[in-house]
């Protein structure tokens, strides 16, 4: 929430979020939910204020938190981990996963008849596959979920249709009841009951998620975390109260990475908090200049029960 300026400070001239036009937090703000009272949102001089008067600025890059009160912050990626992600998505490593996910929301697109639908990717980071997303679905508006303040800057430049939402993907979402026509899932947490409650009945849910084979070369050489495996059969665990499968796409492809390429695959991930740069710099000097490394994951779409 907003705080009480300094007394004799001096304040920045403020443009105000348009009422109109192409501006995704004034679009999409009735359908987010206030964190405090869960009231709807609407645009107010560069903040978002709810009915009840609560009120939240933007940062300067554009994006808002949306924080229950009294809440530790969750801890989001650190700046440098989201440097090497956009680094490595950037170079277009795995564009065929981003591929895969606009083709799995194609069928759903084509049973879509809103006026401007949304989807709200759960964990965005920086956008990369929800900006995707958006430019294979031209009429649809996005909001990026993630704790990381470095993160949501990126995101919100990776398209101009994505509102970028800090939040606790752990805690109610701040978005309203059925507001979402699909929620996207990439690599990252799952609320199953929060994310049943923001899916409009008919919608779905999009999850990515490694398999035991992804990135197997590398692992056992780097010290890097595997994927157990029964991942899926997790994954499938915890929505199957709310979800049902609907369609499953198994995605494996091969990928040529530059030791430059490993260090930012590494350090984007969760890996980076259990391996040192320094150790894993050692263990590349002994491996070929140009690293085949197989990329491997279940692309899932779930409904929900009845």
């Amino acid at each position: 929430m907003s705080s009480p300026s300094r007394p004799g400070a001096r304040r920045r001239a403020r443009s105000p979020i348009p009422a109109t036009g192409p501006t995704a937090l004034a679009v999409l703000a009735a359908r987010l939910r206030c964190p405090n009272c869960a009231g709807s949102l609407v645009p107010a001089d560069r903040a978002l204020a709810c009915a009840r008067g609560h009120r939240f600025d933007l940062a300067r890059q554009g994006h808002v938190a949306l924080l229950a009160p009294r809440r530790k912050r969750a801890a989001g990626d650190a700046a440098d981990m989201v440097v090497s992600r956009e680094t490595f998505l950037r170079a277009g490593h795995y564009a065929p996963i981003a591929a895969a996910v606009q083709a799995a929301a194609r069928p759903i697109a084509a049973r879509t008849a809103d006026a401007a639908p949304s989807v709200v990717d759960l964990g965005a980071s920086t956008g990369y596959y929800l900006a995707a997303l958006l430019r294979e679905l031209r009429a649809w508006w996005g909001v990026a979920l993630d704790a990381s303040a470095p993160a949501l800057r990126r995101a919100v430049r990776a398209h101009p249709r994505i509102a970028a939402i800090a939040c606790d993907v752990w805690q109610p979402l701040p978005i309203q009841d059925a507001a979402a026509r699909l929620v996207v899932n990439v690599f990252a947490p799952r609320n199953g009951p929060e994310i049943a409650r923001v899916l409009s009945p008919d919608g779905a849910l999009i999850v990515v998620t490694p398999t035991p084979r992804h990135l197997h070369q590398l692992v056992p050489v780097l010290g890097m975390l595997g994927v157990a495996p029964d991942k899926r059969a997790r994954v499938h665990a915890t929505l199957s109260a709310r979800f049902e499968a609907v369609d499953h796409r198994a995605v494996a492809f091969d990928m040529t990475l530059t030791h430059q390429d490993v260090l930012a695959l590494v350090a984007m991930g969760p890996s980076a908090h259990h391996v040192e740069t320094a150790a894993v710099r050692r263990h590349l000097a002994r491996l070929p200049a140009a690293i085949r490394v197989t990329a491997s994951v279940d692309v899932e779409t779930f409904r929900r029960r009845a």
